[in-house]
């Protein structure tokens, strides 16, 4: 309903329009109608353009946001504290983690820890960057490029 006071604005509006148009036309005579009402529809013209404008850039916007939110991965939003801050914790506590699987299990312990952490942090990038590996990326290519 918010857009129906707008046209009732804007009807207010060229109504004034069309009342000085008349006043104009009464003042100076017939002879000057014919300028007075292309003044007039030049006016009615521009609104007519300036509102169709207005709808083309709104429907311009609305797409270009629904593509960007249908291209966009789930994570790409994420902060930077929120992207990399899981590869941080992961190596801080990669010296806790070495330090007990090297002292309980030697060498292998130390392995098996460092793969675990490697491991994790190539599921959250994966998950983060889904065409990461390039697996993805020759479909995504081929969405931007309709």
């Amino acid at each position: 309903m918010g857009d129906m006071t707008g046209m009732d604005a804007r009807d207010t509006d060229l109504k004034k329009e069309l009342d000085a148009t008349l006043q104009t036309r009464r003042e100076l005579g017939e002879e000057y109608e014919s300028a007075l009402v292309d003044s007039f529809l030049e006016k009615i013209d521009q609104r007519i353009d300036g509102a169709v404008d207005r709808r083309v850039r709104r429907q311009l916007a609305e797409q270009q946001m629904q593509t960007a939110r249908d291209s966009r991965s789930p994570k790409a939003t994420d902060s930077w504290g929120e992207r990399y801050g899981f590869g941080i914790v992961s190596l801080v506590l990669a010296v806790p983690l070495s330090a007990i699987g090297g002292g309980v299990a030697h060498l292998p312990g130390l392995l098996v820890a460092w793969a675990g952490i490697v491991g994790v942090n190539v599921v959250q990038a994966v998950r983060t960057n889904p065409g990461l590996f390039g697996r993805r990326k020759s479909s995504r290519d081929g969405d931007w490029e309709d």
